[in-house]
């Protein structure tokens, strides 16, 4: 039976503060475009909070972890920052160097059997604050495991200032400079090609027009009579095996489709799945999918460096969900042709040139207005266009790049991460890979669905990627 952790919210996290000493240099940067909009936009509710885990078979050394991920800050400037004061009139909101952190940013837990479970609430329910640098905390859990003690290594991150990359990179400088081991990206796996076999014929998908029709929602299934129901995110915690896909055809530019487009054709079917067993009217499903073209390298760009782009599912997919959910068991050929269609999509989606939120988004932070009316507005239309929000968030990082070694403390064994899933999307999918196992996150909003509503989704997505794999026929 697959292993799997059900986290649910609320538990605050008050810090000391360390030494403040160093004056740091005088180079405000402003606000990305996403920061400024997830400023605009952050509700204490529920946080916009990135939260990152990565599982170690041994202990670390208290010290020494903290002087490497003291040396990684400083390495990367960009995670070493706060938000400069500001009033309403100002034009833009501005990140200043913090120099030395604000406040302790590692913190250790002993072999207490809740330590993690309550790491995890807090990675939930509490940002690190925005105007103390670092915008980021790093708990390391010692757990039992079946070979002795490990470790877990639980970072929390603001979501206006880091996304889950920017959180990886950080780990692995820290990774390396505890270990002494380089923890550069290893790169991609060369697919052997396909034996020689008659070519399928290529199927171009044509786009799928949705934009006059809303997006179907996730139906709400919780229990209003549960006590805290309804407050902050739930979040469960499995691994899946890889998806088989078939072999790349000989003098193919690419494959037949991707792992990601088997995760998307995945969250599509649970989506539809899910509907129809709450009687909810059929609709065109859109998934956010976030394309990351930055290097992983010491290079790589920290922030929020992600575009989203809709990956839209329209009549002919929900006709091929439709017969696969009225025969009870996943039917190959629409399968298959879904999947055909989404590769296309999504190969025109990443190959589009495109703007991280969008047209809208670069318009409502154009420093035209003061940043306090730019806010008002900002909330005001993301509440107009609410019902056109997509209806869950799929992020999918791959294969983790990074062998994590922490010298004597091991490699990690495990790694996952979460997106936050406010409302009214109210679901996020992040998904990464190690040694041929998918490590998952399903991250709900309380609002939307309770802890068993969280369980039942999570098992059907689990049925719907198993139905995506190549039987090898």
């Amino acid at each position: 039976m697959t292993p799997r952790t059900l986290m649910t919210s609320n538990t605050p996290l008050h810090q000391p503060r360390a030494p403040h000493t160093a004056v740091p240099p005088p180079h405000p940067a402003p606000f990305s475009l996403v920061d400024e909009i997830a400023r605009h936009c952050a509700q204490e509710a529920e946080p916009e909070t990135v939260h990152v885990e990565v599982h170690l078979p041994g202990v670390v050394d208290h010290p020494r972890l903290r002087a490497a991920f003291g040396r990684a800050l400083a390495r990367h400037p960009r995670a070493l920052l706060r938000q400069a004061p500001m009033r309403w009139w100002h034009r833009r909101y501005l990140w200043e160097p913090a120099g030395t952190p604000d406040l302790a940013p590692v913190s250790f837990a002993g072999p207490d059997p809740g330590a993690l479970r309550r790491a995890r609430d807090r990675a939930l329910a509490e940002c690190p604050p925005p105007d103390a640098g670092p915008p980021v905390r790093l708990e390391v859990i010692e757990q039992a495991t079946g070979t002795g003690t490990g470790s877990v290594l639980l970072l929390t991150a603001h979501h206006t200032a880091l996304d889950a990359p920017s959180c990886l990179r950080l780990l692995a400088t820290t990774a390396e400079l505890y270990g002494g081991a380089a923890n550069s990206p290893a790169p991609p796996p060369v697919r052997a090609p396909k034996p020689a076999t008659r070519r399928t014929r290529r199927n171009s998908a044509a786009p799928v027009s949705t934009a006059l029709r809303r997006p179907a929602r996730i139906a709400a299934a919780r229990d209003n009579t549960a006590p805290g129901n309804g407050d902050g995110n739930g979040m469960l915690l499995t691994e899946l095996p890889v998806p088989a896909r078939p072999p790349r055809a000989p003098g193919a530019a690419r494959p037949a489709h991707t792992v990601n487009d088997q995760l998307l054709v995945a969250a599509f079917l649970m989506a539809t799945r899910w509907n129809r067993l709450h009687r909810t009217r059929a609709a065109p499903v859109v998934l956010t999918m976030p394309v990351d073209d930055r290097p992983r390298g010491t290079e790589m760009p920290l922030g929020n460096g992600t575009r989203l782009v809709p990956v839209r599912f329209g009549p002919a997919d929900l006709r091929d969900a439709a017969q696969t959910a009225a025969s009870g068991t996943p039917d190959p050929a629409a399968v298959t042709r879904l999947l055909r269609r989404t590769a296309a999509r999504t190969h025109a989606l990443k190959a589009a040139p495109g703007r991280p939120l969008g047209l809208a988004g670069a318009v409502l932070t154009t420093p035209v207005l003061p940043v306090g009316v730019r806010a008002a507005v900002t909330r005001r239309a993301r509440a107009a266009a609410a019902p056109w929000t997509s209806t869950a968030l799929l992020s999918n990082i791959g294969r983790v790049p990074y062998p994590f070694d922490f010298g004597e403390a091991g490699r990690a064994t495990g790694v996952w991460f979460s997106a936050p899933a406010r409302m009214p999307r109210g679901l996020s999918l992040a998904t990464v890979s190690t040694d041929g196992r998918i490590q998952l996150t399903l991250r709900w909003s309380r609002a939307l669905l309770d802890d068993a509503a969280g369980a039942t989704l999570c098992a059907l997505f689990e049925e719907s990627l198993a139905a995506t794999s190549w039987s090898g026929a």
